[in-house]
């Protein structure tokens, strides 16, 4: 081996190593386990474990889980995503209602529900947003809910499906900048993602559009704060960042580690750009303290 290889090997190596800031005990509790255990006696799926979100451990012990319904398979092949892709089975039409139930015996007043991505169904699952947030307010009074869907392949029928039930948040995921679209989701259409808050600034401009970005991808500063400007510019305004992790060595690696202290720029940047709130750091998820960022009137900077 030559001493190019060498050298590229141990750069390689020092690259995804994890630093300090990213090192976490992952205590378990009597709530983390009676989530868990209600999870799992309610055959219900949760982003937190099938995306083996680093947060799962203290969300669950706080009685929160981002509930993913439409089944634990997903039709697309997202190359930093640790949910399983194939064909999935048909939806279940129970599923709604054994998500109003989890939720109200977790006595939560604010819930996020997502889904994988199902472009194997005509409304990519629209109809079954509405149907589990209409079976939310039904089951808890006053219960404010945050969705986070997929494109639904640009079909606005199905979007204004998803908008009709009156979600308080809406919540699509950018992921990350242009340049990277064809490696990181290479299903995906950058712009056809900034259309649905496009859309939803025309449909519904009352309602939060929220979103979320990777970091450590490969991408330029630069090449953020312009991704940055076009989230502002469709209409979203709720934001966060966070740090990608490689969960698997069949996924994409880490091309850097973001500082917390570049988040925390980061945060103070896009506040300044014009955001209503934003969450910044390394373990921040598009669900993370969602209900932080959000209150009865609407986003808020506390």
């Amino acid at each position: 081996m030559g001493k190019d290889a060498c050298l590229d090997d141990v750069k390689k190596y020092q690259r995804m190593r994890k630093p300090v800031w990213l090192r976490r005990n992952l205590p378990t509790s009597p709530q983390y386990e009676k989530v868990r255990r209600l999870i799992g006696e309610s055959s219900l799926h949760t982003v937190c474990q099938e995306a083996k979100c680093p947060n799962q451990w203290e969300c669950f012990s706080n009685r929160t889980a981002t509930f993913m319904i439409l089944g634990e398979t997903c039709t697309r092949g997202c190359r930093f995503c640790n949910v399983q892709g194939g064909k999935p089975l048909p939806p279940d039409p129970e599923e709604p209602r054994r998500v109003a139930e989890a939720a109200k015996e977790l006595n939560l007043s604010y819930v996020v529900v997502t889904s994988v991505t199902r472009d194997d169904l005509d409304d990519g699952g629209a109809s079954h947003f509405a149907e589990t947030i209409t079976a939310l307010r039904e089951a808890i009074g006053g219960v404010y809910v945050e969705v986070l869907i997929p494109d639904f392949k640009g079909d606005e029928q199905a979007l204004q499906c998803v908008i009709d039930a009156a979600p308080d948040v809406l919540n699509h995921n950018i992921e990350t900048v242009p340049r990277l679209y064809d490696t990181v989701r290479p299903q995906a259409i950058y712009q056809r993602s900034l259309d649905v808050f496009r859309y939803l600034m025309t449909s519904a401009p009352a309602m939060p559009g929220k979103s979320g970005m990777m970091l450590g991808l490969g991408e330029t500063d630069a090449e953020v704060e312009a991704t940055l400007k076009d989230l502002l510019a469709a209409g979203c305004s709720i934001l966060t960042l966070g740090q990608y992790l490689q969960p698997s060595k069949d996924h994409l690696p880490v091309e850097s580690y973001v500082t917390p202290e570049a988040f925390d720029a980061w945060k103070e940047r896009a506040l300044a750009m014009g955001f209503a709130d934003v969450a910044s750091g390394p373990f921040v998820r598009s669900s993370y303290k969602a209900k932080e960022l959000f209150s009865k009137d609407g986003p808020t900077t506390e």
